[in-house]
């Protein structure tokens, strides 16, 4: 993957010089952010639970009530937080290794291409369990991938951020259809896969977190150890290349970790979009364009923005719910906005 992007080098010096008490001090803030979130995901929905019930149901009990929703939302809260730590993550390894701050698992079609790949397995092939759905995401998401990739390299210039961007949306758009077809033919899953694509959090359980967590954590490794790799690429292919770096692999292993990360996410939670695109930025504005300090905190600063929104789906329709994935979209898209009109984005 080749595509570039502009970067200023006063300011991409300054943000690499970022100081690191002053990522630190970052770093407890976020940690604190997510320690909150966290209280107040278990304590806050369409009920809202008093303390004296948090704690006895963290206990085990679950006589009342507030009990019996408390336990409903802890795996509910851990899945919150691992899906959008992977999805975050997912995107700031992207976007290090196609040089394209564009770079989103939704935006590039890979949401969608597993997602089809899901809906294909149940319709198709009759897949039930939860493992098939996370090996047959994985495989969408690869083939998804490959596919815009391949697209976006056709013509002169080989890949450029732009179109990478055209060849994920198209794609997108393409995929959306063929899933729409699928479903429009089976009423009886029509209801289901329409309320999945959305994306939320809302039926988790802790077998679902168990079967999709050694995939997550295995994608979590693949990106993290991609970190040094992704800032040498940063320099350029052919600087890299010079340094002893061996770019095509360093690409693969980030890929591999982001397929992984966006194909197991997609399979429990449904295609939530916007997270791997927003986050980055905003982490890089905190804490500067050192991959060893991006992607950790995309990872922790990820799960906050989908436990948040999961707070603000339950509260801002009660008695009903709104879905994570709408309400990511609402908060997200006004917001990186703002971030590219005041901070110009385009020099990170």
């Amino acid at each position: 993957m080749t595509a570039t992007a502009s970067i200023d080098g006063d300011s991409g010096g300054a943000a690499w010089r970022r100081p690191n008490r002053a990522r630190l001090l970052w770093l407890l803030a976020t940690l604190a952010l997510f320690a909150a979130l966290c209280l107040l995901s278990i304590a806050v929905g369409s009920r809202c639970v008093p303390w004296s019930e948090i704690f006895s149901a963290l206990g085990g009990a679950t006589d009342t009530i507030g009990e019996a929703a408390v336990t409903k939302r802890i795996p509910r809260t851990v899945m919150a937080a691992l899906a959008g730590a992977s999805l975050a993550l997912c995107g700031a390894a992207m976007q290090g290794a196609t040089r394209n701050p564009l770079a989103e698992p939704g935006l590039l079609g890979i949401n969608m291409g597993a997602a089809l790949a899901v809906v294909v397995g149940m319709v198709w092939f009759g897949l039930a369990t939860a493992a098939a759905y996370v090996w047959t995401a994985i495989a969408g998401a690869a083939v998804a991938a490959v596919f815009v990739y391949a697209v976006a390299s056709l013509g002169r210039g080989g890949v450029t951020p732009l179109k990478l961007a055209l060849a994920g949306a198209a794609t997108t758009v393409a995929f959306t259809s063929f899933v729409t077809a699928i479903v429009l033919r089976r009423s009886d899953l029509a209801e289901g896969v329409q309320s999945w694509q959305i994306g939320g959090v809302g039926g988790a359980t802790f077998d679902s977190v168990v079967q999709v967590l050694p995939f997550l954590a295995a994608g979590f490794l693949l990106a993290m150890l991609s970190a040094r790799r992704l800032n040498t690429l940063a320099l350029g292919d052919e600087l890299a290349a010079g340094l002893g770096e061996r770019v095509a692999i360093a690409r693969a292993v980030a890929a591999l970790g982001a397929v992984l990360l966006c194909g197991a996410t997609t399979a429990v939670c449904g295609p939530i979009a916007f997270v791997g695109l927003l986050v980055p930025h905003v982490v890089r504005l905190l804490v500067g364009i050192d991959y060893r300090w991006v992607l950790p905190f995309s990872a922790l600063g990820g799960a906050c923005l989908l436990m948040a929104a999961d707070i603000v789906g339950r509260i801002i329709a009660r008695p009903m719910e709104l879905d994570v994935g709408i309400v990511t979209a609402f908060i997200g898209a006004p917001v990186f906005i703002w971030i590219v009109r005041n901070f110009r984005v385009r020099e990170l």
